[in-house]
């Protein structure tokens, strides 16, 4: 039996080629192919997750749903549901108890709850403490780099989607002014008439990312796009960027050649106790992503109940993950970008040369 499970997928073809031996030597193209007709399979364990209030120690598993992001957005939603909700009943029979919903499984159809109602184990998609974990990062991240929230001009790129909108929210009650990116206009005027009927705070709207980008000090980016959105030349001097979205909205080009700039990933937990893992993720083994840390947390705290299903996501979710993972000694994984560890010196550096005339090309 297991704790938990969590569900992952291949952002691409080549993703399993690189972790799993099996796929070698199998074209990406022939192999997406048959991803169509691959049945779900167990990638990796994790164990020692253990928590620091109560002691209790637990393990769980990998789930991988053999579509890429492509087919995920791209197949007949049916076909992708069918596909998740087998390897749900995978996991079932290899005894979880609890199941997560990691990166595109978490978004597509009704996030979750269609899933949900054809298991017989709870499910969340992780979003609470997602966007618990995101936005105490950009908080911590604007204030190393010298900005003030409550002056700054703050953009949400992605407003709209069940996470993009209770960043929104939530960052309405800390900024005076908050632009919200989107290409729904009336889904943004929704969301807008949402906030300040909520928070009393007006809000600017726009599906304009390009201009907004250049004019934003904090941005929260957290779109379901295939490909990168954000470059380079889109972003202002001394600007701190939060990238929750998987696969990344921001190009590693802007790490690479704005030094003014500082770019963190969303949403990146750290996990108490002495953990180990036989799948690698691009991480060290005690640090992880935001939606596999609440399932952990709930499986810790004996919660065998959906938490995070739907696109409506409530403050209260939010604000209680965020809780019961501090108690059980989840917290903020520091700051890192495209997978490297940023050190306070990278940060003054980056700070600095924000600050400097010439911005992108100081040195």
């Amino acid at each position: 039996m297991y704790d938990f499970s969590f569900m992952i997928h291949p952002m691409e073809a080549d993703d399993l080629s690189k972790k799993f031996n099996f796929t070698k030597g199998i074209s990406s193209k022939y192999l997406e192919k048959i991803l169509r007709f691959f049945p779900p399979f167990k990638a990796g364990t994790i164990e020692g997750i253990k928590s620091k209030c109560t002691g209790k120690e637990i393990s769980g598993f990998f789930a991988v749903c053999p579509l890429t992001t492509r087919q995920i957005l791209g197949l007949p939603q049916e076909l992708v549901l069918r596909k998740i909700i087998n390897t749900g009943r995978m996991a079932e029979k290899q005894g979880s108890m609890l199941l997560g919903l990691g990166a595109m499984t978490a978004v597509v159809g009704d996030a979750g709850l269609t899933v949900s109602k054809e298991l017989g184990i709870p499910v969340t998609t992780g979003n609470s403490y997602t966007i618990a974990l995101a936005m105490e990062g950009a908080k911590k991240a604007a204030k190393k780099m010298g900005i003030d929230i409550a002056q700054a001009e703050v953009a949400v790129v992605g407003a709209t989607g069940s996470i993009g909108a209770v960043c929104a929210k939530l960052m309405a009650m800390d900024c005076k002014y908050l632009t919200l990116v989107a290409q729904d206009k009336s889904k943004l005027n929704a969301l807008a008439r949402d906030i300040i009927y909520e928070t009393g705070q007006a809000v600017r709207i726009t599906s304009d990312l390009k201009g907004t980008l250049k004019e934003a000090q904090i941005v929260i980016t957290v779109t379901s796009a295939m490909n990168t959105i954000i470059e380079p030349e889109d972003l202002a001097p001394g600007s701190v960027v939060c990238d929750v979205a998987r696969p990344r909205d921001v190009a590693r080009r802007v790490t690479e050649e704005r030094k003014d700039v500082l770019v963190i990933e969303g949403g990146l937990a750290e996990i108490p106790g002495d953990v180990r893992s036989t799948l690698d993720m691009g991480y060290p083994e005690n640090i992880t992503f935001a939606c596999t840390a609440e399932t952990m947390i709930l499986a810790l705290e004996g919660k065998r109940e959906g938490w995070t299903l739907g696109r409506e996501i409530s403050f209260n979710q939010v604000r209680e993950i965020h809780e019961l993972g501090k108690k059980h000694g989840f917290k903020l994984a520091g700051f890192r970008s495209f997978n490297r560890k940023l050190t306070e010196e990278d940060i003054r550096l980056i700070r600095k040369n924000g600050s400097l005339p010439g911005g992108s090309n100081a040195v």
